[in-house]
């Protein structure tokens, strides 16, 4: 394994601190030679499942969430402002919830108990929002707040992000592109919207239902995956044994994971916020909320299309700017559509509008895990990304959130996203200052054990 750089006070003892520098010559180390047929088969093989995993759990996803804010003002009945109140409470589940899935997922490697309780939660999403969550809202708005924001945490808000954790570490160990894999994720998300409006507009149960059954799809593709690389997948086993919780605490050590913590609460947190009650918004612009909600679904579904397309082509563009500017480039992004929101009324301009979010998206996501990468070590990759990007975003909405929805109740959507925009724009200029550089390009972070490629040849273990 190729020696690191270290910088702050562990550099001197184990554990190796968690922030790591590139080596300073930018040459892509050696990995190991080819593998055995079998191991070869293996390794596609649980690319396939990985993907197909992904695709799924979107698909469920989507049919449960796509059109939430929708179900929450049209079927349940609440008021803008009561809806931002329900996520805002999403967010809080996601704080308690966030740290404590990373860790685990550091703990456990390659292993997938943890996979297996997430599928398990989304197998009872249908009788969750039909029988509990939607009747709670309606009759015991603080419980269904607490009940809702449990479950929805720990099914998908959260459980999204370890399933992509657990596929960007199964990457590095097989050699192959997150961006890849993740691309299935997108289709997923829209083979699923482009049929949720519809269901929707027939039956918004529908749609809950049909989530119970592509997650017990999902359950299936997961307990198929199987690391049998001997040695290699011991080594990785070894390795995640060795978090610990001190390992952890000391991120908070380290201005790199303080820069990342700014630039995803101030940034990406407010554009989350802003994104999930766009679709009330984008329906109050037609006619009919009919007809704005199957707009929506076709549009949304189109937008994810371009996504998952954009998921395959990121990688190259993040590879040649470097972790630090494609985020900086993402949130221009960001800040430019928020921007256009408020400005723009017209539903094919607004239609067009939406469609930046499949560039920001992909940009985003894939520079998120190379920065990681880039700067920490890999075996705490899951709880960094968990906490310093997913938990980060979750802390921001929930301070957002409330403070958007007195916006929307009181000056009007158009007006709040003019704010939010700015709010965007201003701390994305920070975060050019507070995003540790990337020196020369990607690093030469090398994976735990050595990586092999999907037919067998070596390819950079920088992913």
């Amino acid at each position: 394994m190729t020696e690191h750089t270290t910088t702050g006070p562990a550099a001197a003892a184990p554990p190796v601190s968690p922030v790591v520098s590139p080596r300073p010559d930018g040459a892509v180390p050696s990995t190991a030679p080819g593998t055995a047929p079998g191991t070869r088969s293996r390794r596609r093989l649980n690319f396939t499942l990985a993907s197909a995993a992904l695709f799924m759990f979107f698909v469920t996803w989507s049919l449960s969430w796509s059109l939430f804010s929708i179900w929450l003002t049209q079927d349940i009945g609440l008021s803008a402002g009561r809806s931002s109140l329900v996520i805002s409470a999403n967010a809080v589940g996601c704080l308690v919830t966030m740290p404590l899935y990373g860790y685990v997922q550091d703990k456990l490697g390659l292993r997938k108990n943890l996979l297996y309780w997430i599928g398990g939660l989304m197998l009872l999403v249908g009788p969750m929002y039909i029988y509990v969550y939607g009747p709670l809202l309606k009759s015991h708005f603080a419980l269904g707040l607490v009940v809702g924001s449990a479950y929805l945490a720990m099914a998908f808000a959260v459980a999204v992000a370890t399933l992509e954790s657990y596929t960007e570490r199964l990457g590095r160990f097989h050699g192959f592109e997150f961006g890849r894999a993740r691309m299935f994720g997108s289709l997923g998300w829209a083979a699923a919207t482009f049929f949720a409006g519809r269901l929707f507009n027939i039956d918004p149960k529908l749609n809950f239902w049909a989530a119970s059954v592509s997650a017990a799809v999902f359950v299936a593709l997961i307990a198929a995956i199987r690391v049998t690389d001997g040695r290699r997948s011991a080594a990785v086993d070894a390795a995640a044994s060795s978090v610990s919780l001190t390992d952890v605490r000391s991120l908070l050590r380290y201005p790199a994971f303080w820069g990342l913590l700014l630039f995803v609460v101030a940034v990406t947190a407010t554009y989350n916020t802003y994104d999930q009650m766009f679709p009330s918004y984008f329906s109050s612009l037609f006619s009919t909320r009919a007809e704005g909600n199957q707009m929506y679904s076709d549009l949304n579904s189109f937008q994810v299309f371009l996504e998952a397309g954009g998921m395959a082509l990121a990688p190259f563009l993040v590879n040649r700017l470097g972790p630090k500017r494609s985020l900086l480039l993402s949130g221009c992004i960001m800040a430019t559509r928020i921007g256009l929101s408020g400005l723009v009324t017209d539903p094919l301009a607004i239609s067009a509008v939406k469609l930046m979010h499949a560039a920001e998206l992909p940009i985003m996501l894939i520079a998120i895990f190379k920065y990681i990468n880039q700067h920490f070590e890999s075996r705490l990759s899951s709880s960094i990304y968990l906490v310093g990007f997913q938990l980060a975003a979750q802390l921001g909405a929930a301070i957002i959130s409330p403070l958007a929805g007195i916006g929307y109740d009181s000056l009007g959507f158009a007006p709040t996203y003019l704010l939010m925009a700015g709010m965007v724009a201003v701390f994305t200029a920070v975060s050019v200052a507070t995003l540790r550089p990337d020196a020369k390009g990607l690093p030469d972070s090398v994976p735990d054990v050595p990586a092999s490629g999907l037919d067998g040849v070596p390819e950079p273990a920088s992913l």
